[in-house]
């Protein structure tokens, strides 16, 4: 017999659950308590540490420390919400119950889902076995961010390789930002001319917006890089330092070409956590089945969903959950009242592609790749304003408005026949 909310203690069952504990669900449980202070909600994440993951580019750049990246997961949980320390099994969406690993069952009357997503080393063969060593780093992971530094200053020359998996992953800019401040520092050392610089694509273009396409490509020229397209990494051998893609010709046909390298900077494949992939949640490519504008679950109404884990098309960014936030928490409360959901997300997001230190090209857009900038200048033009934005002012708004369910009003506007 399938459990219901009858079977559920008191103390275990919250008017709003939030099933992850990062940008995206703590700025949601400090909306809502904002927004209605005798509201019960929890939060569902094991994770004690919390992390400010877009610094991890300029950790991997010498620009920031990676502790100052780091901060204590339980306190930022907002006051008055429960924490629940704990990882999530299954859902029981019918009965508006969820399960932990160790068999609680925690009700609710609506359901935040944003655990974010899973980094898939294990699916390039050797990876993980020489991943922090043999000259073979990663941005995307708080363990050799700094190993990437390192790597990059001690190169005198040689072959570099960067690479970038099929799509959807987070910060999707990411990939391409530490090959362009890479090849920076080695162009302010000098030896930049002794160094072979490739970015290897699983994809066929150099980014997903056409319009700052232009200027990204005049930084791939300005340091020389080989751009390789539809070149995806399948294996790695670290002791011999060679890695292995699977090329895509403009035919069709697929073979396997091996590079050899002296450092790999390579970004995994991403999906959906498992525990998501295997629940009811899921569309047909694993990720969770929202609505692109209302962010409610298409076939669950009481169920809300936000940030790297959902369905959409937008961009996979911090700056994408802090405009889905807000829309989820009016829609989410409109819901409760019985109200219609007048909350829409227009598919906003952006990514600080830094082509230098000191210069950034702030892409902003929206569904559809449509370009709509915050500021009031060309921002197709690398820019010293928004390396300082990048640096200084988004972490601060991070930790002490975004965080803290409040925000700066910067409204984007689309740009026509853009």
């Amino acid at each position: 017999m399938a459990p219901t909310q009858t079977d559920i203690p008191d103390s275990d069952r919250f008017t709003v659950v939030i099933v992850g504990g990062g940008a995206a669900g703590l700025t949601v449980a400090a909306r809502l308590r904002r927004a209605r202070p005798n509201l019960s909600v929890a939060v569902i994440d094991p994770a004690t540490t919390h992390a400010y993951q877009p610094g991890w580019t300029l950790v991997g750049a010498g620009v920031m420390a990676l502790k100052d990246t780091l901060r204590q997961e339980g306190g930022l949980i907002p006051k008055g919400v429960r924490w629940l320390r704990a990882a999530v099994a299954s859902f029981t969406p019918e009965e508006n119950i969820v399960t932990l690993t160790d068999g609680r069952r925690i009700g609710y009357r609506r359901l935040v889902v944003c655990p974010g997503l899973q980094l898939d080393w294990g699916k390039i063969d050797g990876l993980v076995d020489t991943l922090g060593r043999n000259g073979v780093c990663s941005n995307y992971s708080r363990d050799t961010v700094e190993y990437t530094w390192a790597c990059i200053q001690s190169l005198k020359g040689g072959t570099a390789l960067f690479t970038q998996p099929p799509m959807p992953i987070k910060c999707a800019g990411a990939p391409q930002k530490i090959a362009y401040l890479a090849s920076d520092h080695w162009r302010r050392e000098g030896v930049l001319s002794r160094m072979k610089v490739e970015f290897d694509v699983a994809g066929d273009a150099l980014f997903g917006v056409k319009y700052f396409v232009p200027s990204l490509q005049d930084a791939i020229d300005y340091y020389g890089i080989d751009l390789h397209l539809k070149h995806n990494l399948v294996a790695v051998d670290g002791p011999k330092r060679v890695a292995t893609f699977a090329v895509t010709a403009p035919d069709g046909s697929s073979s396997m070409v091996t590079r050899s390298f002296d450092m790999l900077h390579v970004t995994p494949p991403q999906s959906a956590p498992d525990f998501i992939k295997s629940s009811p949640l899921v569309n047909e490519a694993g990720w969770l089945d929202v609505d692109a504008t209302t962010l409610r679950h298409v076939r669950f109404d009481t169920v809300f969903g936000l940030g790297d884990v959902i369905g959409t098309s937008n961009a996979k960014t911090a700056a994408a959950a802090r405009a889905q936030a807000p829309v989820v928490v009016e829609n989410l409360l409109a819901s409760l009242d019985g109200r219609p959901l007048a909350g829409a997300y227009d598919g906003y997001g952006a990514c600080p592609l830094t082509v230098s230190y000191g210069r950034v090209v702030l892409a902003e857009f929206l569904y559809g790749g449509v370009p709509a900038p915050s500021f009031h200048y060309d921002q197709r033009k690398p820019s010293r304003f928004a390396w300082f934005l990048k640096t200084k002012l988004f972490p601060q708004l991070y930790w002490n408005m975004m965080l803290t369910g409040r925000d700066v009003q910067l409204p984007h506007k689309p740009v026509k026949d853009a």
